[in-house]
């Protein structure tokens, strides 16, 4: 696996946020943010995932749907 450094900018009170939550997981802040970024992405994923499959739905059943709609 390739790895990359970056610097992150965090203001106090989000420094303070995070090592809270380092400290209540048993982990590294650097384990947190990454945790933090892969849940944010499979969050993301799902989401688009999710849209993608209503409106595949919809597509498909447009007709039953307005006959719900005015029923």
């Amino acid at each position: 696996m390739l790895a990359m450094a970056m610097t992150l900018r965090l203001s106090d009170e989000e420094t303070a946020l995070l090592r809270r939550q380092a400290e209540r997981e048993g982990r590294s802040m650097h384990e947190v943010v990454r945790l933090a970024i892969q849940e944010r992405i499979a969050r993301q994923d799902h989401a688009d995932r999710v849209q993608r499959a209503a409106r595949r739905v919809t597509t498909q059943h447009r007709e039953i749907l307005d006959r719900l709609k005015d029923a």
